[in-house]
């Protein structure tokens, strides 16, 4: 069973990396063998990333580059392949979101939200693919979520992006499986990251209403999604394509895909 999940010599790139569920994923992944690369836009970010895997007495090739940037991303996939070997396993994680009303959103605010949530997933991984079609394996793990399937107040643009990158993962399989590369997404749920922290306080609304409609009664961890990662990027995967992997705590379950009286539009 060990050598199912065993991914010692696998090189993995987790975009964006360096805190939060990308992190998780780049110390469960290297705790499972991979030699595993973080980008992130500056150095400073970079520095807490090494400082995280060091202290778990593991070792992180990280490098700055723009994932937004086809030039940098060349640059910076180029430097990986040189220095660590071809990639094997890429976690497109790298994302932003802007909590704007629609008709407040500018639309240079909106594009943004795209080139990092959708365009960048897409050009990262043409970069990386025609290395895998090589070597006839790959495994793409792009990071969707539950707003890849619903929309609420509020995330327009990320809705779109994620809505889009719920496709984009689809496309992909059924252009690349025939190279022996699986490409598959996951859906976090609610996580419980710095981000999160303030609407996480006991009384806070926000919290009661996902204390009370997940069906599991709590919020998720980074470790939650990484151990789904894990899954994704392992031998124990390698039928599985195409697919959206929710890692919510039943919260859709819950829902269903119909809204009604009590759906999460709110939240």
């Amino acid at each position: 069973m060990t050598t199912l999940f065993d991914l010692t010599g696998k090189v993995a790139l987790i975009t964006g990396g360096t805190h939060g569920i990308g992190l998780a994923i780049g110390l469960l992944l290297g705790k499972a063998g991979a030699k595993v690369c973080v980008n992130d836009r500056t150095e400073e970010k970079l520095e807490e990333c090494r400082k995280a895997f060091a202290r778990e007495s593991l070792g992180v090739y990280t490098l700055v580059f723009d994932v937004t940037d086809e030039v940098d991303v060349n640059r910076g996939v180029t430097l990986i392949e040189e220095n660590v070997g071809p990639v094997d396993i890429l976690v497109n994680n790298a994302g932003i979101i802007k909590r704007i009303p629609i008709l407040d959103m500018p639309v240079a605010d909106f594009r943004q939200v795209l080139e990092v949530d959708l365009v960048a997933p897409l050009i990262v991984s043409k970069r990386v693919v025609p290395g895998m079609i090589r070597n006839r394996r790959g495994k793409i793990i792009n990071m969707c979520s539950m707003m890849s399937i619903y929309g609420r107040n509020t995330v327009s643009a990320y809705a779109s992006a994620k809505g889009g990158l719920k496709l984009l993962t689809a496309n992909m399989c059924c252009e690349w499986a025939k190279y022996n590369i699986q490409v598959n997404g996951i859906g976090p749920g609610y996580i419980a990251t710095s981000q999160t922290a303030p609407i996480r306080e006991n009384g806070h609304p926000f919290n009661d209403l996902v204390m009370t409609r997940t069906p599991a009664g709590r919020w998720g961890e980074p470790q939650d999604v990484a151990n789904a990662a894990l899954f994704l990027a392992s031998n124990a995967s390698d039928f599985v394509n195409g697919h959206i992997l929710f890692v919510d705590g039943g919260i859709l379950a819950n829902f269903g895909y119909v809204k009604g009286e009590n759906d999460i539009s709110e939240l």
